[in-house]
């Protein structure tokens, strides 16, 4: 297991500073897609490269936000 996706060492305070990192990461990335589409100077193996990295962001903010956030079922 990647030690810095083993969320269930990890105190909650240090979550939400990771999480505010991790959301920034995926806003920048997010740009630099858009820039790259728009100017067409990027090759697509490039964009595909850095859509994945974005949708690994994805899934490890939502992953944060469920230990930070737990359901409760009333």
């Amino acid at each position: 297991m990647n030690a810095q996706t083993d969320i269930s060492m990890k105190s909650d305070e240090v979550l939400r500073v990771e999480l505010e990192v991790f959301r920034r990461e995926h806003r920048d990335l997010d740009e630099a897609i858009r820039a790259l589409t728009e100017k067409a100077t990027g090759d697509q193996l490039t964009i595909q490269r850095l859509k994945k990295k974005k949708l690994q962001l994805k899934d490890l903010i939502a992953r944060i936000e469920d230990r930070l956030l737990p359901d409760i079922i009333a």
